[in-house]
């Protein structure tokens, strides 16, 4: 489990880059790198939701 939660862990980070990017410079680099609308943006997506879902529940719920 401790895997899954350091991946977790990236992938979030990962997306909160891509956020700042998108607010400060207006560049989505998913879109970027994996095409507007395309399924595999939408399974990076996916997996940056549940890997927040799932550091959150470590932080707040596994911890307490």
């Amino acid at each position: 489990m401790k895997i899954v939660s350091q991946v977790a862990g990236i992938l979030v980070l990962v997306g909160a880059l891509n956020w700042g990017l998108v607010g400060l410079l207006n560049t989505n680099l998913v879109t970027l790198v994996f095409g507007e609308g395309t399924m595999l943006t939408s399974v990076v997506y996916d997996l940056v939701g549940l890997s927040a879902l799932l550091v959150a529940y470590n932080m707040y719920v596994k911890k307490a």
